[in-house]
């Protein structure tokens, strides 16, 4: 039996493609009229953003009113935590490359039903890529079945890591023992997971709940595992929506991806306020 969300949720991907695609540039700066702005330290705001949110909060929540809603892009409503099922999206996660005209974005559709991420779309238009997977729906890439990494081997393992972390330098201790990969999304890096095309990625820098919600629910059904960095899982619609830190392996090597990294020192919080709650 396939969930009946999941075709709502493709579609919906779909038809926001078109939208970024409108303005994205491969290789160039966005186009002009995506109007870039700036909420705050390193998080940058485009038109794109805001249309993708519109129609996303417009055909989710025609098709299911009764369900509660949290965006990157959409003032957050405490109403939510009132619903068992959520809407948990990114209109487009990884704003800056997508300014920058690299095809590392992606748009991130969750489900959640009491805190667990039961359906994810993770669409890369500029790449041409659809991942998708529900709990009652096989794992999928573009129609074609995904898995995991079947990978033994933790030193060596294909890992994705942030571009703008590794720039600051927080990825230097892990040259020598991983294949490094740089990548935008971490959506987009989830999905990679799940598909198997690479390994590992982790993050230690703050995330939220709409950056990894899809993605969580890719890697899950794909045979995978994601947590905090002391292991503990996501739990979802929380009142405070960010997280300290997002580690995604498969199964098999999870548990020594979380032994590796247990001396590891959390990054700072570069957006400032109070911080995550762990």
């Amino acid at each position: 039996m396939s969930l009946p969300e999941l075709p709502i949720m493709l579609q919906a991907a779909r038809e926001c493609g078109l939208l970024a695609m409108k303005y994205f540039r491969h290789g160039e700066t966005v186009a002009a009229d995506a109007n870039v702005q700036h909420k705050g330290a390193d998080d940058p705001l485009t038109q794109a953003d805001l249309e993708i949110d519109r129609h996303l909060h417009e055909v989710l929540l025609s098709a299911r009113p009764d369900y509660g809603w949290l965006s990157e892009e959409t003032v957050d409503d405490p109403a939510r935590m009132q619903r068992r099922r959520i809407w948990v999206v990114d209109p487009i996660d990884g704003t800056k490359e997508f300014i920058q005209g690299l095809p590392q974005f992606a748009i991130s559709i969750g489900l959640v039903e009491d805190g667990k991420p039961i359906a994810g779309v993770v669409y890369n238009p500029a790449a041409e890529e659809m991942f998708s997977a529900s709990i009652h729906d096989a794992p999928l890439l573009n129609g074609q079945p995904m898995a995991c990494s079947a990978r033994a081997e933790l030193v060596g393992a294909s890992c994705l890591a942030s571009r703008s972390e590794t720039k600051r330098g927080e990825w230097d201790g892990f040259k020598d023992e991983f294949r490094l990969e740089l990548m935008g999304s971490i959506a987009y890096k989830l999905a990679l997971v799940a598909c198997g095309r690479n390994d590992i990625t982790f993050t230690l820098t703050p995330k939220s709940e709409w950056d990894i919600c899809a993605g969580v629910a890719l890697v899950q059904a794909a045979g995978g595992s994601v947590t905090r960095k002391d292991g503990s899982e996501f739990i979802f619609n929380e009142p405070d929506p960010r997280t300290r830190s997002v580690l995604a392996a498969p199964n098999q090597l999870h548990t020594p991806l979380l032994q590796r990294l247990v001396d590891t020192p959390l990054s700072p919080d570069r957006r400032g306020g109070t911080p995550p709650p762990r």
